[in-house]
């Protein structure tokens, strides 16, 4: 009777057992079901963040900002830096003939240097616009925020952006740049000539060019040029290029 009892109640405590090891195994697979994904998921994501963080350059769009200038090197022949030229009337942008400054400190004396001013070179998005009175009694230009005055046959020409026309901008596209600086303006000898690209009508006359660049979008190192035709005057049809070197910094 003993040993009937036994057999009959073992079924049962083998298949609670069964049915316990079962339960036990199916929540321990489930847990480490869910750990599992959750920790790789999460080390995907963070990876996927890390790569686009490396991925998208760091300046992109429309640069507001400071292009600073870096100062004309010419202690031999090769010219390096941020230079002013002048193209005579019916001259190519290529060959010229350029303009011989008497005051230039390079060897090739149509590279006129241009240096940093107190703002330390081009600001984007506003004005650097000229004092109220642009030039002393001399005729010198006296403007001195985007840069310093530059001798020019024995007459500083300054530069300064005309508030009347369109707020400097520079925009990037991967490592190229492009802009509008109409506004562009020189003062010298008591005149004023508008040196931007495209000019404040949006009209390109003669040698006047596109803005044009490069810029490391990591690093910000970045080269304008450009070329813009004056228009009546005792200077017309003479034709200025402009190349600035430096590094762009985002405003604060």
């Amino acid at each position: 009777m003993k040993t009937r009892a036994i057999l009959r109640v073992l079924p049962f405590v083998i298949v609670a057992a069964l049915a316990a090891t079962s339960c036990g195994s199916s929540s321990d697979d489930e847990s480490a079901g869910t750990d599992t994904p959750s920790e790789s998921t999460a080390t995907d994501t963070d990876q996927e963040t890390a790569d686009e963080s490396e991925s998208e350059p760091m300046l992109e769009g429309e640069l507001i900002g400071l292009f600073s200038i870096d100062p004309t090197a010419c202690s031999d022949a090769d010219v390096t830096g941020s230079y002013f030229r002048m193209i005579q009337p019916e001259g190519s942008l290529d060959t010229g003939p350029f303009v011989p400054n008497a005051d230039s400190a390079c060897a090739d004396s149509s590279y006129s240097a241009l240096s940093p001013g107190s703002d330390g070179g081009l600001l984007t998005g506003t004005q650097q616009l000229p004092p109220d009175v642009a030039f002393d009694d001399a005729g010198n230009g006296v403007a001195s925020g985007l840069v310093e005055p530059v001798k020019f046959f024995g007459v500083d020409f300054a530069l300064a952006i005309d508030g009347e026309a369109a707020v400097p901008t520079v925009t990037a596209v991967g490592d190229e740049l492009s802009g509008d600086l109409s506004a562009w303006t020189a003062y010298y000898a008591n005149l004023v000539f508008n040196q931007g690209a495209p000019k404040p009508d949006g009209t390109m006359p003669g040698l006047t060019s596109d803005v044009t660049g490069t810029i490391d979008p990591e690093t910000g190192a970045y080269m304008l040029e450009w070329s813009s035709e004056i228009v009546g005057g005792s200077f017309n049809e003479f034709t200025g290029v402009w190349h600035l070197e430096g590094t762009f910094t985002l405003a604060g």
